[in-house]
């Protein structure tokens, strides 16, 4: 996946310098670098040791537009260990990140929705705070960029989902963009879901933030975009309005976010080849097409 998304992003040189990377940070931080783990999509990450003894993860972002590191790096600091893992180390011009060690992803208990919600909902709430002037970009910026991705991509691969359904998610798209207010606005997270939520302790950090200031429903959107085939059994909109008051949070809001990231996501799968999901998300889509809340 991580080879895939790096020549998909132009980076096949970056595959090639990894081993030598890689090399210069283990000898400059004093790590031993242990194996990789295979289920990394957004960049390459492995088991490190640091000179002390303290096991910690090196993670090395694959270079692409918009400086995804730094943006990490950002995130992290202003977090500072609360609901994200700890950054030990950064060099945000070469992409790497030093982190502390956590446990197993949430993912891998396979417990049921509702109890995998209520924790990335406490995760996630950890984070949300203030921070203007970080330089993060906006929930508007964000918006825009799903419309930007979900016309560009539909017209790439051959329109694989239906018109109805990206007209939805570019008019859901628009309504956040307009909805943002800088008063509001707070640090998210970005990308909450049960692979970004790792055992800390007696509960759970995330990894792994896109980082944006905006308002705290995108993140709960994101928990929208998830678990796909279950909206459709049953009221898709009771997700939205659980997670809403779980947070204190508008559901409307919710279930916008939802729909544009549903889309977008489905076809930047699609785009990677990761399938049968990719097509799970699609449908759907089509099937909630306009069934606004």
């Amino acid at each position: 996946m991580v080879r895939s998304k790096a020549l998909v992003a132009g980076a096949a040189q970056w595959i090639s310098d990894l081993p030598e990377l890689a090399a210069d940070l283990e000898r400059e931080w004093s790590l031993v670098i242990g194996p990789p783990y295979g289920d990394s999509t957004e960049a390459f990450v492995a088991q490190a040791t640091l000179s002390d003894g303290t096991p910690a993860v090196l993670k090395l972002h694959i270079p692409r537009p918009g400086d995804q590191a730094s943006r990490e790096i950002t995130v992290l600091r202003l977090a500072g260990g609360d609901g994200c893992a700890r950054l030990l180390r950064a060099d945000a011009e070469r992409g790497a990140l030093l982190l502390e060690r956590l446990g197993s992803s949430l993912h891998q208990l396979n417990l049921p929705m509702a109890q995998r919600h209520e924790i990335l909902c406490a995760a996630a709430e950890r984070i949300w705070r203030p921070a203007a002037g970080c330089g993060l970009p906006t929930g508007a910026d964000k918006a825009r960029d799903l419309a930007g991705q979900i016309t560009a991509i539909w017209e790439e691969l051959g329109r694989p989902c239906s018109e109805r359904a990206v007209d939805d998610a570019l008019a859901c798209a628009a309504q956040r963009a307009e909805a943002h207010d800088d008063e509001r606005a707070v640090l998210v997270h970005g990308d909450v879901h049960q692979w970004n939520a790792l055992a800390a302790g007696t509960g759970f950090k995330l990894v792994d933030p896109d980082g944006l200031l905006a308002e705290a429903e995108y993140d709960m959107g994101v928990l929208m975009r998830e678990d796909p085939v279950e909206l459709l059994h049953g009221d898709p909109h009771e997700r939205a309005r659980w997670l809403a008051a779980c947070c204190d949070l508008d559901a409307s809001a919710i279930w916008q976010w939802g729909v544009a990231e549903r889309v977008a996501n489905g076809l930047l799968l699609t785009r990677i080849g990761l399938q049968p999901v990719a097509s799970e998300i699609l449908a759907t889509a089509d099937h909630l097409a306009s069934s606004s809340l």
